[in-house]
């Protein structure tokens, strides 16, 4: 690692590298050179990401525009010392390298309400931010990642393929997907139609992808920027709640457990309307809702159709793994069924009105 982060236009040689963070996609180590300056080593995994031209020119872009829009911190791409964004070792093995920023802290759950808040705080202002970017000048670096449509027809080749004949003990979860193909999309008509805006989005929004101020729990900036692309605010703020207003882990097997909390959904519109409500149509801050329903049965078909294929894309820890992890959004999408009314009038109670 500190042979090949030589090659980067570095503060100081060198000294140490060592392992940081626990991403499931790229390899990421800290490196320290001898002034003491801090900086990130990423592997750019290329199975996921193969247009890394396009990726990298994502990222400068995107951070370029929070910058002159006085974000501070932002994450900041280091180049190589001959002025590229990235390096290709002997092996093919793409690197990157970004500042380092300090004094923050990454959680991996939200240890109180306020945090959950804070980290709405962050994505809401990423969107007030790059509201103005022509986000059609983005490249979608994962074709179809929030292709809702897209993924119900992979679904239905996956159950008419069923490839090792499991479709027949999952027929209740079959069911509860097809009830509800008809709102496939509620969100990509629209963003077609152009009543819906093309915004910028994260497509990420976990905590975890959230710096916060060591001291203060306040947001620094958001990091892994690798899926940003164009697409509707109600994605970001829908996988928000997918994954942080859920009483329950992702992968909880005691459905009882499972059940959107609506202090915690509250606590997520009020801090991201704080930031980018402002200007915002009655059609796309109702579409929020939507997104959180439409973000939580997509990932739940993902993980159905991976089931029924023999689990090749997510990675599984026991066999009925992914099913496991279907059940689980689909009893969500069916609480935030039962919820509706209340969570549309929590948007609607925090709406921000135009100056």
């Amino acid at each position: 690692m500190l042979e090949q982060s030589k090659r980067f236009a570095l503060e100081g040689n060198p000294v140490t590298a060592v392992p940081c963070g626990n991403g499931h996609i790229n390899h990421t180590f800290r490196v320290t050179t001898d002034t003491g300056r801090r900086y990130i080593l990423q592997g750019v995994n290329e199975h996921v990401f193969p247009d890394v031209d396009s990726l990298m020119r994502n990222i400068i872009l995107v951070t370029e525009h929070l910058r002159l829009h006085g974000a501070e911190p932002v994450l900041t791409v280091v180049p190589t010392l001959d002025g590229r964004p990235y390096d290709r070792d002997e092996k093919g093995q793409v690197w990157r390298v970004y500042e380092f920023i300090e004094n923050g802290v990454c959680l991996e759950a939200a240890e109180t309400e306020k945090d959950f808040y804070q980290s709405a705080v962050a994505f809401g202002r990423f969107q007030r931010l790059l509201r103005d970017f022509p986000a059609a000048e983005l490249v979608e670096t994962i074709p179809h990642f929030h292709d809702t449509p897209k993924r119900y027809a992979d679904f239905r080749k996956a159950l008419e393929e069923d490839r090792l004949g499991r479709a027949a003990g999952v027929k209740e979860e079959i069911a509860f997907a097809l009830a509800r193909e008809g709102e496939a999309a509620s969100i990509t008509e629209p963003l077609k139609k152009g009543t819906l805006p093309l915004r910028v989005t994260h497509n990420d929004t976990k905590l975890n992808n959230v710096l916060l101020d060591k001291i203060t729990g306040e947001p620094l900036c958001v990091l892994d920027l690798d899926t940003v692309m164009p697409g509707a605010a109600a994605y970001d703020f829908g996988d928000s709640i997918r994954f942080g207003a859920n009483t329950a882990v992702e992968d909880e097997t005691d459905l009882s457990l499972v059940s959107l909390s609506l202090p915690l959904y509250d606590a997520y519109v009020r801090g991201f309307l704080s930031e980018c409500g402002e200007g915002m149509s009655m059609e796309e801050l109702m579409s929020l809702r939507t997104g959180s329903k439409l973000m939580t049965l997509e990932c739940g078909i993902r993980f159905l159709t991976d089931y029924l294929q023999g689990d090749t894309y997510f990675s599984i820890s026991r066999p009925e793994h992914n099913l496991d992890r279907c059940r689980t959004q689909f009893r969500l999408v069916a609480d935030m069924e039962r919820k509706w009314d209340e969570m549309g009038e929590i948007l609607l109670q925090n709406k921000k009105t135009d100056a």
